[in-house]
């Protein structure tokens, strides 16, 4: 029997998650097992209602709980990426059965790395390229203001004042907030639009109109990463906004505030960075203190 051809937005899916995430062959593979058996049960994906997805849950029922939480994952990726594309307005996923698991801490990169990324595009940027400011511009808001990769590269030039240190950034769900930036990420993006030429409404437009790819993006940090010594695997978008808020936390910053930074409409979601802070202060005790490593015996 030939097997059906996977639905186009599927396939695009899988394209992203192979260039952004670097996922490998294996991965992609499960993530499109796991996409083709929903499809057996729920029909087309892409244009499936909250009524069909919330069917998996009998078709799931006899599943363990990390494959069902694998499976939904997928899904639930999918779904997020068709919302980010514009390929659908409403999600789904939330249908879906939600499996008792722990969930895992997000990858962090410590000050030192931050400090080699930042050495790094500063003295590219030092040379006055287009390529080397933008870059710049781009790592500043990445760490500086804990932007999402979509509302970095879409950020359109009127969300950008003149005389307040602030951006308006509209996030998921169409909700807007207001993000400070730094002194030197300011100074940084004036350098950028002031090289950037005018024309166009996005502050990173691309050479084909639009603006920046998410794609290129991640292609542009990976290569940043490894000019800087660093592991390309490492660094990525949301592994900088991660280091944004954990960076936020350990200097002091209050919960409810980082939640509005980074957009969250849940402080449940914010609050995977207090299990990041206390592994880290565990961690500094037992290195640090000077009973940490005196024998109990």
């Amino acid at each position: 029997m030939t097997k059906a051809p996977a639905e186009p937005e599927v396939e695009s899916f899988l394209a992203m998650l192979a260039a952004q995430r670097g996922a490998a062959a294996n991965t992609l593979a499960a993530y499109r097992r796991d996409l083709a058996q929903a499809a057996q049960t729920v029909g087309e994906l892409a244009g499936a209602g909250r009524d069909d997805i919330a069917g998996l849950a009998a078709a799931w029922a006899d599943l363990a709980p990390s494959s069902l939480a694998r499976k939904a994952s997928a899904l639930r990726q999918f779904y997020g990426f068709l919302v980010d594309e514009g390929l659908r307005e409403d999600d789904p996923s939330s249908a879906l059965p939600r499996p008792r698991t722990r969930r895992p801490l997000p990858r962090l990169l410590d000050h030192a790395a931050i400090s080699a990324l930042f050495a790094t595009a500063e003295a590219d940027a030092c040379a006055g390229t287009p390529e080397g400011l933008r870059l710049l511009a781009l790592l500043e808001l990445l760490y500086g203001s804990g932007l999402r990769a979509t509302e970095l590269v879409s950020l359109p030039i009127a969300a950008v004042p003149r005389d307040a240190p602030f951006l308006t950034i509209t996030g998921k769900g169409g909700v807007q907030r207001m993000v400070p930036v730094s002194a030197r990420a300011v100074r940084a993006l004036s350098e950028w639009l002031a090289i950037r030429g005018k024309g166009g409404r996005f502050v990173f437009p691309s050479p084909k109109g639009g603006h920046l790819s998410r794609v290129r993006l991640f292609q542009l940090l990976r290569d940043l990463a490894g000019r800087a010594g660093l592991d390309p695997e490492t660094v990525s978008p949301h592994v900088l906004r991660h280091a944004f808020a954990t960076h936020l936390l350990e200097g002091g910053a209050d919960l409810r505030v980082l939640q509005t930074l980074l957009g969250h409409a849940d402080i449940a979601t914010t609050q995977i960075y207090t299990h990041v802070d206390s592994a880290r202060l565990v961690a500094l005790v037992n290195q640090r203190h000077p009973l940490g490593n005196a024998s109990t015996g």
